[in-house]
């Protein structure tokens, strides 16, 4: 008796995912929960287990292929000596990766997404979809409502035709590599682009002298990890730095909704990290009401999950503030872009040690500068500015934390 593979429920709003990678192939035998397959969505990559042992028979989806939850993936057999469903198997060959892709006209909302569409008296060409051919699903409309597009957005000059990549040197050519970027790099630039799109972006900045937090780790890392079984690191007093100054400016914690401004009681802080497959940022949830050791727990948790690539829909979502610290790569200064729809994001970088007046006089303190990126429309320059001192305050002076000043 065949058992079936099929693509498990991919969380609230992701409607569709990408075959990243097939871990078997047709004849192989496989063992119960065994990974078969590895979907990208928006916002995770997803391993698929084996619903039952014997032999892989049939793939029905390939790499690169784009598919609805419950769809059919292929087919397990009985026993390792299962026949094996060679057409099926056999799939056409990718496309030479120098070829260039086939254009194809944009496909009509899917029938969701249209409902949704006239719901809100909007048209499918104020959408960018992110189906097959550009085809617009329910989530692409839920996420342009979300940002506040318009009925009748304001006229705009017609946009220039698009410019064909000019074709390299034969000689260049043969040394270039065509390579089809995975969904979640896909997502990124396309969120990353409608934040700078949508968001009035501004950045501020301050720098703030870490001797006093380097010297409070240095005073007490070998006790805290002993007692809590986790590194003290920056991460931990950055993300309660920033919570206490979210409920000073309260804007900063907040979004735009159409008209409406959403002030989050709560405060759950996205810590961008880094991986392979692209940036991604899992979230602290409650951090406000964390204790630092908690606080460094969750983020050592989300951090091996996701260079492990194994973190969960839900660590992904309902983020209001967003840390990321470039200066463990070398970063020295940085404008960060929101991650939408926050208002605020803070670019933790590099320390270095730089000659500063400290009563009066010139001394050498590791310095790390401070940028706040946020959005004009809801946070003020004053509240910008006030939240970045109040983080640098608490920072250069840690007994705040402890005092909740």
């Amino acid at each position: 008796m065949a058992t079936e593979i099929r693509v498990p429920t991919l969380g609230e709003s992701v409607s569709e995912a990408t075959i990243g990678k097939w871990f078997k192939k047709v004849g192989d035998a496989i063992a119960v929960d065994e990974p078969l397959v590895e979907l990208e969505t928006d916002k995770v990559t997803i391993e698929v287990p084996a619903p039952a042992a014997g032999t892989l028979v049939e793939i029905t989806a390939q790499e690169g292929e784009t598919v609805n939850p419950d769809a059919l993936l292929g087919t397990i057999g009985e026993g390792k000596g299962a026949a094996v469903s060679a057409p099926a198997a056999a799939a056409a060959p990718a496309p030479a990766a120098s070829e260039a892709p086939v254009s194809t006209s944009a496909m009509p909302p899917a029938p969701s997404a249209a409902k949704l569409l006239a719901e809100n008296t909007l048209s499918a060409d104020q959408i960018a979809g992110s189906g097959k051919r550009g085809q617009a699903l329910k989530g692409d409309v839920l996420e342009a409502v979300a940002k506040g597009i318009s009925a009748q957005p304001t006229p705009q000059p017609a946009a220039a035709p698009a410019v064909a990549r000019p074709a390299s040197a034969a000689e260049d050519e043969v040394r270039e590599e065509r390579v089809r970027m995975t969904r979640l790099r896909q997502t990124i630039a396309r969120r990353l682009k409608d934040a700078q799109n949508t968001a009035a972006m501004l950045t501020t900045f301050n720098e703030v002298d870490m001797k006093p937090v380097m010297d409070l780790r240095a005073r007490y890392k070998d006790l805290f990890e002993k007692k809590h079984g986790v590194k003290l690191g920056f991460m931990g007093l950055f993300t309660k730095a920033v919570t206490h100054a979210l409920k000073e400016i309260p804007s900063i914690n907040a979004e735009i909704d159409g008209t409406d401004i959403i002030y989050k009681n709560y405060a759950h802080i996205g810590v961008a990290v880094g991986t392979d497959k692209g940036l991604v940022v899992p979230v602290v949830r409650d951090a406000d009401s964390l204790s630092i050791a908690e606080v460094e727990k969750e983020i050592s948790r989300l951090g091996l999950a996701a260079r492990d690539g194994k973190l969960a829909l839900g660590d992904m979502q309902g983020g209001t503030f967003t840390i990321s610290n470039g200066g463990v790569y070398g970063s020295l200064m940085s404008t960060p872009i929101l991650n939408a729809p926050q208002s605020g994001i803070l670019g933790m970088h590099k320390i270095e040690q730089r000659p500063v007046v400290v009563g009066g006089e010139i001394v050498i303190r590791p310095m790390m500068y401070l940028a706040l990126s946020y959005d004009h429309r809801i946070v003020d320059g004053k509240e910008a500015v006030t939240f970045l001192v109040r983080v640098k305050e608490t920072l250069e002076d840690p007994e705040r934390l402890v005092l909740d000043l």
